[in-house]
């Protein structure tokens, strides 16, 4: 399986709901497929990130509700996990219903895990049987299943890490005119299949204007003559549209990017958009697209799976702004690193407090920093080397931003956590 396929199969593919509650659904799914009898206990443990992705988004089929607590709950009582990350779909009344009485019983509980790297623990109890499953490292990656104490399935490693995600250890490597190179290999099936993201992706963003979000609003701002209605306006606009309305939870899935939907959001939509403003032949887009879901999984391997800086604006930023260049000068190393530069130049910093309405905005923020940034460069303007976290090469300037994230801004997610925390009251509902 060529690189390029790995990576799409790993970190691009469709999710209904903000990604890491679904995880939790689908972990939790997985232990119940374990049992005969119904679920009378559930503990679930996660890492920071995933916990604070659960504390304010809405969690589809839910009747409203948020958190990973909920999700998990869902899962339980559905115990059929071969939908991964769409099995909230087959939510109905009856299970919506136990699974809301479930959390309210006090019959669950959550706890967040002292890991910064992506981590889902879902332990049950029936009358008379316990089940676990693990997720690690990706969404949907199961690492370890349990029944009453035994080891039903255990995932292969290899020195480094999971056998099946070392291809993440080989896109780290790779200079970065190799990693654009790896859109050559793309075919007719992968052309396709982007296609198809497109269309999900575009489909959420016609729901996202009956949400009255951030979409909305840069719809009233227009109207009232503080926004013109231009490429940028445009582009902005459907990608906040499509945000506010998986963030509100809308009953459909969106294609991903790096195993999050608000990057895949951003990812196929700026560049579908700009590339259809600008004129450029749609297999070209397709393939700029193919480009960015590449750059966004290469940035994603230095900075984390989920980073404590928002990897809308950055990972998906960047991938973007190297897409736009990629549309109008192919795979042009000299500009995409411009581009690359500029937007981390712009943006470096920028933090994750969560999954919720407001990453509309933060995702607005992306494009047009992506826009800016990519115009810029295809006219040769871009950040020096000698500016801030910039590197001599586009390869330094990424691992320069990785180093920003996982050293130099370890205490982020702790602190955000605490905040969380004092404002639920030590609920414990993420």
């Amino acid at each position: 399986m060529s690189l390029f396929k790995q990576i799409t199969a790993h970190e691009v593919y469709p999710a209904l709901g903000c990604t890491e509650p679904i995880a939790c659904a689908y972990a939790a799914a997985v232990a119940a497929a374990q049992l005969d009898e119904p679920v009378k206990k559930l503990t679930l443990k996660v890492d920071r990130g995933t916990y604070k992705n659960g504390a304010a988004v809405t969690v589809p089929h839910s009747g409203g509700r948020k958190g990973n607590l909920i999700a998990a709950a869902l899962g339980a009582f559905l115990a059929d996990p071969d939908a991964k990350l769409q099995l909230l779909s087959h939510v109905n009344d009856a299970v919506r219903g136990k699974a809301a009485r479930f959390v309210d019983s006090g019959a669950c509980a959550i706890a967040c895990l002292e890991e910064s790297g992506f981590r889902v623990e879902v332990d049950l109890a029936s009358a008379s049987h316990e089940s676990r499953c693990i997720l690690a490292e990706a969404h949907t990656h199961v690492v370890r299943i349990e029944k009453d104490g035994a080891i039903l399935y255990e995932a292969a490693h290899t020195g480094a890490g999971p056998a099946d995600l070392a291809y993440r250890d080989r896109l780290k490597t790779l200079a970065f005119k190799d990693l654009l190179a790896l859109v050559d290999s793309v075919d007719g099936d992968d052309l396709d299949y982007l296609k198809k993201g497109v269309e999900m992706n575009l489909a959420m963003a016609d729901r996202g204007l009956a949400c009255e979000g951030t979409a909305s609003q840069l719809l009233r701002m227009k109207e009232d003559g503080f926004l013109a209605d231009d490429m940028f306006f445009r582009t902005k606009n459907r990608v906040a549209a499509a945000v506010d309305a998986r963030m509100a939870g809308v009953d459909r899935a969106v294609m991903t990017s790096g195993g999050s939907g608000n990057q895949g959001i951003v990812a196929t939509l700026t560049l579908h958009g700009v590339g259809n403003e600008m004129g450029v032949p749609e297999e070209t887009i397709l393939k700029s697209i193919a480009a960015a879901h590449v750059v966004n999984a290469y940035v994603k391997s230095f900075t984390g799976e989920l980073a404590v800086i928002c990897g809308c604006a950055m990972a998906a930023g960047i991938a973007a702004s190297a897409g736009i260049v990629y549309q109008q000068a192919g795979p042009d190393l000299a500009k995409i690193t411009l581009a690359v530069n500029n937007v981390i130049g712009d943006l470096g910093g920028l933090i994750c407090d969560g999954a919720k309405p407001g990453c509309a905005l933060k995702t607005i923020t992306s494009v047009d920093a992506a826009l800016r940034s990519s115009l810029m460069a295809l006219k040769g303007y871009g950040l020096a080397e000698d500016e801030g976290v910039v590197g001599r090469t586009v390869e330094d300037s990424i691992r320069n931003l990785g180093r920003i994230t996982l050293e130099g801004m370890f205490h982020v997610d702790p602190t955000v956590l605490d905040i969380l925390h004092d404002k639920t009251g030590g609920s414990g509902k993420a």
